[in-house]
């Protein structure tokens, strides 16, 4: 924040992927206890939860994994690369 010449968080955004093993519960009662008391204190925690989806390198098509059920809903097969759902990024924070 120094470095920007920012004064006060206002809000911090995160994309949670929903295989990323973060619990957002416990993620954002850390973040209330970790700012509470400092300058940083009410700020809020926004999170996204990023669904679980897969290609299916058979068929080629795309689709939400469903009940981490590893396998194509429209050709039943096994072979599935996961394209989105593990990640876990900030967003945007915002600053005055």
């Amino acid at each position: 924040m120094r470095k920007h010449n920012a004064k006060v968080l206002r809000s911090v955004r995160l994309d949670i992927g929903q295989l990323s093993a973060i619990v957002p519960e416990s993620l954002s009662f850390c973040f209330e206890v970790m700012t509470s008391g400092t300058e940083l204190e009410g700020a809020k925690l926004i999170m996204e939860i990023i669904p679980l989806r897969g290609t299916c390198r058979d068929c080629g098509r795309e689709f939400e994994i469903k009940e981490y059920a590893f396998e194509c809903p429209h050709c039943s097969s096994p072979h599935i690369d996961t394209i989105a759902g593990q990640e876990l990024s900030i967003v945007e924070m915002e600053v005055d």
